[in-house]
């Protein structure tokens, strides 16, 4: 028989393999990544000093124990070069591999910015245990970080970075920390609390160049400042790894575009996690990550012939763990409608509420998280 064939072993991949093997034990199942298959939680990384956790401490199994736990191949520092899905087919450094079902677990890519400088292959990015471990090998101890992004990782590093001891600048061109996902006020908490930790803010300004400075990085900014520092960070979002599933014909846009049973244009393919764009939206947190990774490990056990499961999306909110100023944020369902603000301080309350007055999303922060329970039985799930 075929197997299974699963591209990644993060949260998503992992997440499937362990779903289908609650379910079916025989199956056979192999996982091909680019990494070393550790198993790991991905949010761990920017909060690794706060745990006392040197990157390694971060494993929690590795690819040998994950295989044996699975009952399944485990193809290390493997990379897939093409997709035929005519021939059921992966190709990989040479070697082609058959499946029966395919699962696209690959996640996301760093975005990277297009700017000047003799310094820019320096900047870190970190989206892996493998590129953390860079990252904190590079970092000076008591150094400067200079954080390119405030959004929910550039923000959550900040607060890890300036607790464990080092000088933290973020720069953004928005005008105040995670503009994405908050609405002005709630978002100036943020910067007032990270601010009194230590962290220096560089906001309504862009990047535009690294250049070395005798051993450290001087970050031009487009209004002419500069901020120097030992190690520079971009944390400017993600974007969803479709380059294999469009090359192999597949539907994509913002990620491989799936229905609520997470199969793509070709029906023996599924996607989910960071890749995968589900029923027209793309979500890359680990709660919406977890309920397709339930849902698709029972449908890969079904059957032919059964119903597939429908992957849901209940009330999920973000948690931005920047603990000098927690903050818990339900993006609207629907964006028709307006942010009302009460509260004072880094206590703050946002609801986001249609033309109706019905609540669509919400913002909490500082102590106001503690109220996030009743906020999520009022609010709309994203999709039921």
């Amino acid at each position: 028989m075929d197997p299974i064939i699963i591209l990644g072993t993060g949260l998503a991949g992992y997440g499937t393999a362990r779903e289908l093997r609650k379910h079916d034990s025989e199956t056979p199942l192999v996982l091909i990544t680019r990494d070393d298959g550790a198993s790991y939680y991905k949010p761990d990384l920017s909060e690794a000093h706060a745990k006392d956790a040197a990157p390694e401490d971060l494993v929690k199994r590795d690819a040998e124990a994950m295989a044996a736990d699975l009952d399944a191949e485990i193809m290390t520092h493997r990379q897939v070069e093409a997709i035929d899905p005519a021939a059921h087919t992966v190709s990989l450094n040479g070697e082609t591999r058959t499946y029966r079902k395919l699962v696209l677990a690959n996640g996301a890519e760093p975005i990277v910015l297009n700017l000047g400088g003799d310094a820019v292959q320096s900047i870190h990015k970190v989206n892996t245990l493998a590129d953390y471990r860079v990252f904190r090998g590079n970092l000076v101890e008591g150094g400067h970080v200079a954080i390119i992004g405030a959004g929910l990782i550039g923000c959550e590093f900040a607060n890890d970075l300036i607790g464990a001891g080092y000088d933290v600048s973020v720069i953004d061109p928005a005008g105040w920390p995670l503009s994405q996902l908050l609405p002005k006020d709630c978002g100036r908490a943020v910067k007032q609390a990270l601010g009194r930790a230590g962290v220096s803010w560089y906001l309504g300004r862009a990047a535009v160049g690294v250049h070395d400075a005798s051993g450290q990085r001087q970050v031009v900014l487009d209004d002419d400042d500069s901020v120097h520092a030992d190690v520079v960070l971009s944390a400017v979002g993600l974007r969803a790894d479709i380059e294999l599933a469009e090359a192999a014909g597949l539907a994509v846009d913002r990620g491989v575009l799936v229905d609520r049973t997470l199969v793509t244009s070709d029906p023996d393919i599924y996607a989910l996690g960071d890749c995968a764009e589900v029923d027209g939206h793309w979500r890359p947190y680990v709660g919406p990550l977890m309920q397709c990774a339930r849902t698709l490990g029972k449908t890969l056990a079904a059957a032919e012939g059964d119903t597939a499961g429908q992957v849901k999306y209940p009330t999920l909110p973000i948690i931005v763990k920047t603990h000098v100023c927690p903050v818990i944020v339900y993006p609207p369902v629907d964006r028709h409608g307006e942010w009302a603000v009460e509260g004072s301080g880094t206590d703050l309350e946002a609801r986001f509420v249609d033309e109706e007055g019905a609540l669509q999303g919400f913002a909490l922060t500082g102590e106001a998280t503690n109220k996030r329970r009743d906020y999520l039985k009022e609010a709309p799930p994203l999709m039921d």
